[in-house]
């Protein structure tokens, strides 16, 4: 790692850049014509611990992993990133003034307790997350001012203004639909024991080992369903995941490293499933995040917090490009925001990136009247993966003078540290959604539930907001491009790259699938005839 970091340094050689490599999405593993083999244990090696089992809290990937085999939601996307009904038997009819959203859902299932899904749990979900304290999901839901089940299989939200996101929102924790029985029974410990409706429903959890779930015989649609139970395995190195592939002591295993799959993927035996994110890796900066986020923002009092300029320096002193192409063999993008260039509302504003002007910043930091180099502790994941990145960053920074500490801290301890604000910078990413307000209003508007910087600008409020009221995509496009820009100049966020997520599975199982949201599906998985 000491080496690959010394190779950013401004002493090394300068060595051309290769040129980047087009990389076709695969985003699944069909079953085909394969013989199934009934039943068995599919195990799984998970890159990191999935935080608490509760989708109204929840902000990790790897427990999107987890509840998508068992917590099935109103809607899911495609292999193409398309909106499709899961627990709604179609999409949402709005009314003329966008103000009333009606959603039809299914009659035929049953939560793994036994209880009846009906409309009235979707009500009673949809309000626990508005309400219920801590909750991840409330911004993510708009300007909600009612929720009625005027029958069993209908659901009606009544909105203050009109909120185009709400379908897109549905595709995700907010959509996944908790058995009022189980609630009722375990209020906020639901996280511990979770029942949804499922392929497969919880079984046991080991903490920092493995999570299993195993097959839920009352589901609507079993035969589809093939296995006994999927194992999750947590594993953070991804050497020790590829090798229990390699050895069959997993089936499927994720985000394998850039550095190794072009190998793996010629083995004998190992497939690989690829696909480009929605999501982001970034840099975020503690701004304002004093009591914990979703609370009143309030003062660090510290240079790097009040000072825009300092914090634009950094970014300008990270050579993004350099970045991806030396440690990731160039499977990975620059990143210089939240929206993805594949999304229909991405443009020219939203993709602008800051120029790499390392001789800038370090003049805008002597302006600024700071120390030089200026000291900055970013904690990190402890994954090798991500501390090599950072050590990367860290020398790329350097030249601009800036002088990180790198601080490597678990997964999940992480999580907890962003969320309670006890951070000056911290490194982590965001699998991304389909619709741009998935990935920016939760992060970046005043008390928005991943707002984890603290930052509050009232003009990025007002553009975010706007632009979730218009139905008008060219118009939301726009109003995204224009906020990329001010939160460009501000840095609550300094965006870094977008990761491919490669998963690979050994051709003893098939039916895996993984869409661009991130998330790897074993719900039709299978173990096959060889």
């Amino acid at each position: 790692m000491a080496a690959l970091a010394l190779a950013m340094t401004a002493c090394a050689p300068i060595q051309p850049l290769p040129e980047a490599v087009v990389h076709n999405d695969v985003t699944s593993a069909p079953i085909g014509n394969q013989t199934v083999v009934e039943g068995g244990d599919l195990v799984m090696a998970l890159s990191a611990e999935p935080d608490r089992l509760d989708p109204t809290t929840s902000s990790s990937l790897y427990t999107r992993y987890v509840m998508q085999t068992m917590c099935q939601k109103l809607y899911d996307i495609d292999a193409q990133g398309k909106i499709v009904p899961q627990l709604a038997t179609k999409l949402p009819e709005v009314s003329n003034n966008g103000q009333t959203v009606t959603i039809q859902v299914r009659d035929d299932a049953v939560f793994a307790d036994g209880t009846k899904f009906d409309a009235g749990a979707v009500r009673d979900t949809l309000n626990r997350d508005l309400t219920m304290k801590g909750s991840a999901r409330k911004s993510e839901l708009g300007p909600i001012s009612g929720i009625t089940a005027p029958n069993p299989t209908t659901v009606q939200i009544t909105y203050k203004k009109p909120f185009a996101p709400l379908t897109a929102a549905l595709a995700d924790r907010a959509g996944m639909i908790l058995s009022p029985t189980a609630v009722a029974a375990a209020g906020d410990a639901f996280g511990d024991h979770p029942v949804c409706v499922g392929p497969f429903k919880f079984k046991q959890r080991i903490p920092q080992t493995s999570i299993q779930v195993e097959r839920d015989p009352l589901y609507y649609d079993t035969k589809n369903v093939h296995l006994d139970s999927v194992t999750y395995r947590i594993m953070t190195d991804s050497n020790i995941r590829t090798a229990n592939l390699r050895s069959g002591d997993v089936q499927v295993a994720d985000s394998i490293a850039p550095q190794d799959v072009d190998a793996l993927a010629k083995e004998h035996g190992v497939g690989v499933l690829q696909v480009g994110s929605l999501g982001y890796q970034g840099l975020t900066i503690n701004l304002g995040n004093t009591n914990g986020v979703g609370k009143p923002v309030g003062d660090l009092n510290t240079p790097l917090a009040k000072n825009a300029a300092i914090r634009q320096a950094l970014s300008m002193s990270i050579d993004r490009k350099a970045l991806v192409s030396t440690l990731f063999n160039n499977w990975y993008e620059p990143a210089c925001s939240p929206v993805a260039p594949s999304s229909p509302f991405s443009s020219d504003a939203a993709q602008g990136c800051p120029a790499y002007d390392p001789a800038k910043a370090k003049q805008m930091l002597k302006d600024a009247g700071v120390p030089v180099p200026f000291p900055i502790k970013v904690q990190v994941t402890n994954s090798p993966d991500s501390l090599r990145y950072a050590q990367a960053l860290q020398a790329s920074a350097a030249d601009g003078g800036f002088a990180l500490t790198i601080a490597p801290v678990e997964y999940s301890t992480l999580l907890d540290v962003q969320s309670h604000g006890s951070f000056e910078a911290l490194l982590l990413g965001w699998s991304g959604r389909v619709d741009p307000h998935g990935n920016m209003y939760n992060f970046l508007a005043t008390g928005g539930g991943n707002n984890y910087s603290g930052y509050s600008n009232p003009a990025v409020d007002k553009l975010l907001t706007d632009a979730s009221a218009s139905t008008d995509q060219a118009a939301r496009a726009a109003l995204y491009g224009k906020a990329v820009q001010q939160v460009q100049a501000d840095n609550p966020i300094i965006y870094l790259y977008r990761i491919h997520s490669l998963t690979a599975y050994s051709n003893k199982v098939a039916g895996v699938e993984t869409f661009a949201d991130g998330v790897v599906h074993l719900s039709n998985a299978a173990f096959v005839k060889k």
